[in-house]
């Protein structure tokens, strides 16, 4: 017979019943208890082969019945499938304390989502919040998405691995991620959010890391992602619903991060931008992409805008493109595509990037697909450096200023522009 633990006595002190020993903790009244729980004194095994899923979730659980608390997780191997994290709640996994996503799609309930940029059927993710303020991850430990035949799954799409909407103050801090062809943080409708110290490995298509989906007031600091699709992606919803909702992208600063992409870019900036993107500060970073470090994507019949978006001291290093510009025809067409000649191109401004060393970058900035009926206003280079193949090639630009752009070995002409107007 088993012993209980002296925090499952203390949890369950206040219950009017006796607990037969090594059955599943009850929930009791709402209480004051110490402010940390251990997941195993709700029977978590960490074993790796048992299904934990019900005991995070009774401690998750247990925090709301006493308005929060800290669900610490110990050193183990915890198989589970999709859990809840409620308001005023902190999920700590300590060094070596790993969870897995179970393999099994049933773990997973179905629920709406937003999906590359619209609503729909989705998978509920391994780690989820709704609607709930004060939600934090925290620790040394790390999180593994669950298999391949899961993640790929589209219609209903598959599991993310960490999916948080609807909350304010929320913090991700200290983990690391594995996953694949699926996106790993979601991070939507959210305000006041901190991403720091993560360690983000992903493979495939749509495998980003960090996806950042209307939401506001966002620092990422200190990261290290390397990814199969962007690592880092800003994203604000697609089509006409989008632009109604008025949820744009703002006041994003992303810092001291190294960023790097085997398919797509270090940072991608749309193309699901509907919404709006603004504001967003990139700044002592470490970059590479397959495609492009940074990329700034639209398409038709997205409208919106991306605005006052800067770089500085940057690093891109084996990347074909330092910068990418593309508003023509990247991206999924909306179900419901906004209209008009012009309204239908998405408006930006005001891009700039100084201070930026590349090495080993095929083309300095490559951005010939921007529409003449909605020129980009405002692309600003200055202080960059380094060792380039191609210079820059722009058509459809307007207020453009360069200055101190001192790179060498390209060949052609530094500048190769069509329909670009300089800068009173």
């Amino acid at each position: 017979m088993k012993t209980l633990r002296l925090p499952q006595i203390l949890f369950c002190a206040t219950l009017v019943l006796t607990i037969a020993v090594g059955c599943r903790s009850t929930q009791p009244a709402k209480v004051t208890h110490p402010a940390s729980l251990d997941v195993r004194s709700f029977l978590a095994k960490g074993d790796g082969v048992t299904k934990d899923t019900a005991a995070f979730q009774s401690a998750l659980d247990y925090c709301e019945t006493r308005g929060g608390g800290t669900v610490d997780v110990p050193p183990g191997v915890y198989l589970i499938g999709s859990i809840v994290i409620h308001p005023n709640t902190t999920l700590r996994l300590e060094g070596r304390a790993n969870l897995i996503g179970s393999p099994n799609i049933a773990d997973y309930p179905l629920e709406q989502v937003r999906w590359e940029g619209e609503f729909r059927q989705g998978h509920r993710a391994l780690i989820s919040s709704d609607k709930a303020d004060n939600v934090s991850i925290t620790g040394g430990g790390s999180i593994f998405g669950p298999s391949l035949n899961l993640s790929r799954l589209r219609n209903p799409r598959g599991p993310a691995l960490i999916e948080l909407a609807n909350g304010t103050n929320v913090t991700l801090n200290g983990f690391s991620t594995l996953y694949q062809q699926l996106w790993s943080i979601h991070l939507l409708f959210c305000k006041n959010v901190t991403a720091r110290n993560l360690t983000i490995r992903t493979i495939n298509t749509n495998g980003d890391g960090i996806d950042v989906d209307s939401c506001s007031d966002l620092t990422i600091e200190g990261c290290d992602i390397n990814t199969g699709d962007d690592a880092i992606s800003l994203k604000s919803g697609r089509g006409l619903s989008a632009v109604r909702l008025e949820r744009p992208t703002q006041n994003v600063l992303i810092t001291n991060c190294i960023l790097a992409s085997t398919l797509d870019a270090g940072l991608g900036v749309g193309t699901e931008m509907s919404g709006g993107i603004r504001n967003v500060r990139l700044e002592n970073c470490t970059m590479s992409g397959h495609q492009n470090g940074i990329f700034i994507k639209s398409r038709d019949g997205r409208g919106g805008f991306m605005e006052n978006i800067t770089g500085e001291n940057l690093i891109v290093n084996n990347s074909p493109v330092f910068l990418g510009i593309d508003l023509v025809k990247k991206g999924i067409q909306a179900t419901d595509p906004v209209p008009g000649d012009i309204e239908k191109w998405a408006l930006v401004k005001n891009i700039s990037f100084n201070h930026v060393t590349v090495n080993n970058v095929q083309t300095l900035v490559l951005g010939t697909n921007i529409p003449p009926a909605r020129p980009l206003d405002g692309l600003t280079l200055t202080d960059i450096t380094g060792k380039c193949g191609r210079g820059i090639i722009l058509t459809n630009v307007l207020n453009a200023k360069f200055d101190g752009i001192k790179v060498t070995g390209f060949r052609g002409a530094l500048f190769v522009t069509n329909n670009v107007q300089m800068a009173p």
